[in-house]
This record gives structure tokens, sequence and C-alpha cells, in this order.
């Protein structure tokens, strides 16, 4: 298949990018690559510290499928060598040691996530403990005299770290390094990563030149702030969306971010021209739309993306019945109720709340009755007993729900 034109190919690239090093090198390696008919080999890599990826990890995911789409070489890096490290990036302590199986068993879920957003079929995995596992300590040394400490030392979180006095180990430095060295191993046109990457894809660009190779052109995307607006969206900090979660647990986290927010999600996280995010910017501003309707859209199109238009749907019917309306969820759970709940004078409701899961404890499910929390059958339950109860039960307790088969 042919390559589109170098300045259309360019104008796709650049969309959503934060800073492309360096412009002119990129334009000048694509015309190569059309008269050669060679696609560029696009690399970015993800260390695999926790199991699952989230919609953070998916504006590098969705700009890699860019360069994919223009029929370019994508290569998906599993850090399995270099999470054994940790990235030092943003942290001013040192990350804790993470154990092989723990590395080896996150790769795995990594592997079948990413093609949510990838072409299965125009994707390279590969893992970096290909090459750096067998490095000998000669060659780590040889690999180490390519950059001073000084230039290490530049990075803010060193820098800040070592004037705190706060503990910087050797393995620490190494990491760049070793980033560095997967794109000779695998002889990158350009290399991806976030804003925070910065430093590293810039050792990246040192390191190919002295090894003999042309260096890598630079993509960084923006990061994607989380759910709180204000912290990077991380697993760590309770503010994600995982790819894998239920569709109406998707459809939900999304409707929790500000009216703000929403349209940096609309530019990061959708396929939407940037010119149609500021339309709808302006007209929400003039008043000429809901917001809430397009923050309902915007779940809908990234649930439909992991999961199916189909899914998306209910999902958002699902949220307009239980939490705009109130009402209960269609597929509310069925459960016998213990016999240990069933008196002579009927059900002690607090007993009943701890043992289906609808509070965590019997003191904790008595505050809940008394301070008006619990529904039964549509009717406020204010005392610990229920007397002559129904054959079926619908308890509600906040936004839990669970229906209770008294007779079978």
């Amino acid at each position: 298949m042919p390559f589109p034109p170098v300045e259309e190919q360019l104008a796709h690239i650049k969309k959503g990018l934060a800073e492309l090093i360096r412009e002119e090198e990129l334009r000048e390696r694509l015309t190569a690559s059309a008269k050669e008919n060679r696609p560029l080999r696009i690399k970015a890599g993800f260390d695999p510290t926790a199991p699952d990826l989230h919609l953070g990890h998916t504006v590098l995911l969705r700009k890699m499928k860019h360069f994919q789409d223009l029929g370019h070489t994508v290569i998906f890096l599993i850090g399995d060598m270099t999470g054994l490290i940790g990235d030092p990036t943003g942290r001013n302590i040192t990350r804790p040691p993470m154990t092989r199986d723990e590395i080896n068993r996150n790769a795995e879920t990594y592997k079948e996530q990413v093609f949510k957003i990838l072409d299965r079929g125009k994707t390279e995995i590969r893992f970096n403990s290909t090459w750096l596992e067998p490095l000998t300590f000669e060659n780590l040394i040889r690999l180490c005299s390519k950059y001073t400490v000084a230039r290490l030392l530049e990075r803010d979180d060193f820098s800040a770290r070592y004037k705190e006095g706060a503990p910087i180990f050797v393995h620490e430095f190494l990491y760049s390094l070793a980033q560095g060295f997967d794109s000779v191993a695998l002889e990158c046109d350009v290399e991806m990563g976030g804003t925070d990457q910065k430093f590293n894809l810039l050792v990246g660009r040192e390191i190919q030149k002295d090894y003999g190779q042309p260096s890598q052109i630079i993509a960084t995307v923006p990061i994607l702030e989380g759910l709180d607006g204000i912290e990077k969206m991380s697993k760590s900090k309770g503010n994600y969306i995982g790819i894998t979660e239920p569709p109406k647990v998707m459809f939900r986290k999304v409707m929790q971010i500000s009216d703000h927010l929403m349209f940096r999600y609309y530019e990061l996280l959708t396929d939407m021209p940037m010119r149609d995010v500021e339309q709808l910017r302006h007209e929400i501003i003039a008043g000429k739309r809901d917001p809430m309707q397009a923050k309902m859209e915007l779940g809908c199109r990234i649930v439909a993306d992991f999961h199916s238009a189909a899914e998306a749907d209910t999902a958002v019917e699902a949220f307009d019945r239980e939490v705009r309306h109130g009402l209960e969820p269609a597929d509310t759970e069925i459960v016998d109720i213990p016999p240990q709940v069933i008196t002579d004078k009927g059900v002690r409701v607090d007993k009943l709340l701890a043992m289906t899961a609808l509070a965590p404890s019997v003191t904790d499910a008595a505050r809940k009755i008394k301070a008006g929390a619990v529904e039964i059958n549509g009717a406020l339950q204010l005392d610990l007993l229920l007397v002559q109860p129904a054959d079926l039960l619908v308890v509600r307790v906040g936004k839990k729900w669970k229906r209770v088969r008294v007779a079978s």
C-alpha cells in the first residue's frame, strides 16, 4: 500500500502531540520512507508495573495507531527488564522493586489489552529482556560510558532529590541508558512517550548516535489528568478508568469528571477533530448545548471503543435509570435470605445487610438504618426488625441494591 503524501502524514501525526523533536528530521525520514517503500519503525515502551492499562495509557496508544494507519511499523515494547529497575521519572523516592513473577503476570495482560486499540496484524510486541538480559558486564560498562553523571543529574527528579539529600541509587541511573539501548536494539526511527518521558527519549537519541545509528525522532503526547482533574491518571492514586472495567463502571467514571476536563478527554481520548471540540466548547458556554448530554456522549464513545456500541447504549440506559432517576438497576442481584437473620418476630435487618454485603458490619448496618439510609420495597426502614416480610424484598442502601428471596 503506497504511503499518503508526506505533508498529509505530518498533519495527521502532529494532531494531539505535545512536542516533536525534530519536525524537519521526521519530514526527511518520511520522504525517504516513501521513496524506498520502507515503513518507519515506531516504538513506545510500557513497563508492566500494574496488571491493567488505563485511559492514560491509551493517549499514547491512539497516537501509535495513527502511525499504524499511515502504513508504518508500530512496536509495542514491554519493559520486562526495565520494569525491574523501576522508572525514576517523577519520583521523589526510589521505586520499590518488583519481582520477576509480578512483571511476567502483568506483561501477559498487556499483550492482550493493547489490541483494543492497536491492529494485531500490524503490531510487533517485543520484550526488552531479549537484548538487555544477555548484556555482559563488559557491554554494560561500555553502555554506561556513553553518558555522564552530570548529564543524568540534569533530570528534575534526580536534581531535586540530590539537593534534598534524598537517596539516589546507582541502578536508577541505568534506567535511561537501558531505555536508550532499547532504541538501538530495535533500530527505531521514532520513539514516543508522555511529556514526562522527554529526558529518557533524548538519552535514546544520543545513545543511537554513539552506536552509529541515525538519531530517533521524539514524539511526546500530553499527560492525561485523572478523574480529579489535578493529578496524572494513575491506578495508585485511584483516579483512573481501566480499559478492562465493565461498561457501566467506565461510563459512570466518565460522568464524574468536571465539565472543563470533558474537553480535554474529547481531545485526547477520541478522534473528534479539534475544530469540533472547540465548537462543542463554544456551544456549551453559549448555553446552546447541555454539558450533561455532551458528557454522556463522551462516555458512550469511550465505552464503545473498549467494549461495543450496544454495551455503551446499555451503560447509558443504566445511568439514566439508576443515577438520574434513582430507580432499581435492571440487573439487581437476587439472593436467598440467610437463615441466621430470621427470628420468630421477623427479619433482623441489620444482620441481613451485613450478610448480603450491603453493609460492612452489623454495627455499620444499624447506623445506616437509624440514619434513614435503608429502603425496603420502596419504604424507609427505620427499625432493626422487619415484621411480616414479603416473599421478595427489594433492599436499597445508598446506591447499592439487592433482591432478597424470603420464601422459596
